[in-house]
């Protein structure tokens, strides 16, 4: 597909475990375009769907077509096998995710770990612009972090350096042992303590009132359990 108009102009979508996040930014890094979606759960065809559906609106909206698209992902591709691995939206894991995007986009895209983007975006003209290294760090359905080292990205042989989310809780009290059951097939993942579902469980436990994380936070300031 022939890129039709917007020099310079390209798209950007965010994954989550929730919800799909698109922008299109200009020459400058100006955001000319938003849209969002919310995640299709378990289901691999209509996340595929969604996506390609965000693209075209942000498309349609700014008169353009064809132009690059990089997506943050929750997970990383396997070097070996370009499979998509450890995502916690768990019908990602094992799908050839970046080549079913370009056939739905018909166009090259760019995939990379969320947290690994939030980290070298910090790094490179953000909060951690002028540290020799950053350590970035997502909280959302799950968490994650992403580690850059002297301004370039520190991924390691594997692509996961820096992820922290299924280390076990090294402060854990007796009590907390052996800790929550995580979808890895472990007990006490980090992830299960800091997260989105993670907060949500521990208010529940605390006031029996069932909140999202998002109502928690905004009653933060008058709700003595949030």
């Amino acid at each position: 597909m022939a890129q039709s108009t917007g020099p310079g102009r390209r798209i950007g979508i965010d994954l989550g475990g929730t919800k799909i996040a698109g922008l299109m930014l200009g020459a400058g890094g100006a955001i000319l375009s938003r849209q969002r979606c919310p995640t299709p759960q378990g289901d691999y065809a209509a996340t595929l769907k969604a996506i390609a559906g965000i693209v075209a609106a942000l498309e349609r909206e700014t008169g353009t077509r064809g132009l690059p698209v990089g997506i943050g992902i929750p997970g990383s591709l396997s070097p070996a096998t370009g499979l998509v691995r450890n995502a916690n939206s768990t019908w990602l894991n094992a799908r050839p995710l970046k080549h079913d995007l370009a056939t739905c986009l018909a166009r090259p895209v760019r995939l990379a770990n969320d947290a690994d983007c939030f980290a070298l975006s910090e790094a490179v003209d953000g909060a951690g612009k002028d540290a020799g290294s950053v350590f970035g760090v997502i909280l959302g359905t799950g968490c994650g972090g992403g580690l850059v080292i002297g301004g370039k990205l520190h991924s390691g042989p594997r692509a996961i350096a820096g992820e922290w989310g299924h280390i076990p809780l090294p402060w854990a009290l007796a009590n907390e042992h052996p800790g929550p059951a995580c979808w890895c097939g472990k007990n006490g993942c980090m992830e299960m303590w800091v997260s989105g579902p993670a907060l949500e469980r521990d208010h529940f436990e605390a006031s029996g009132e069932r909140l999202t994380a998002t109502e928690i936070a905004a009653s933060a300031n008058s709700d003595a359990a949030a």
